[in-house]
């Protein structure tokens, strides 16, 4: 019996806890991989202009209204507006600055217009030379539909 016990006594012991040290390893991995990754990812942000108030308002400004049946309209200061076809508006408006080629082009746009449009009668003018053409936006928050 001297020998059993002498066997039992040598035997190992197991131990019941979890090595942390490859969790830690795996864990350092990984802080390093987002840290180096991080500075990496650009985030899609678009830098919009901004409206802001004009300093001096010009001397002559042409107006382009196109309705909501896409006919065009143009008016000249706070003249009545005249309706007038695609193909004569360049022509128009170079006949309406007359001298005066810095005065600018605003074109205003009913929302149900498509955008086809209004980029043709953008086109149209800066095919012709003329060289300040915007467009007429609402100022203020607008209400959601």
């Amino acid at each position: 019996m001297p020998a059993m016990s002498s066997r039992s006594g040598s035997r190992r012991r197991t131990i019941n806890e979890i090595n942390m040290v490859p969790f830690i390893d795996v864990m350092l991995v990984l802080l390093i991989i987002f840290m180096v990754s991080a500075p990496l990812i650009t985030t899609g942000l678009v830098d919009l202009p901004s409206v802001g108030k004009s300093r001096q308002q010009p001397d002559q400004v042409i107006h382009v209204i196109v309705g909501s049946d896409e006919k065009l309209k143009l008016k000249i200061d706070k003249g009545e507006p005249e309706g007038i076809q695609l193909n004569r508006l360049a022509d128009r408006v170079k006949q309406a600055q007359s001298g005066k080629e810095n005065s600018p082009v605003v074109i205003s746009a009913d929302k149900a217009v498509k955008y086809e449009a209004v980029v043709k009668v953008m086109d149209i003018l800066q095919s012709a030379g003329i060289q300040k053409v915007g467009l007429a936006v609402k100022s203020g928050a607008s209400s959601g539909n």
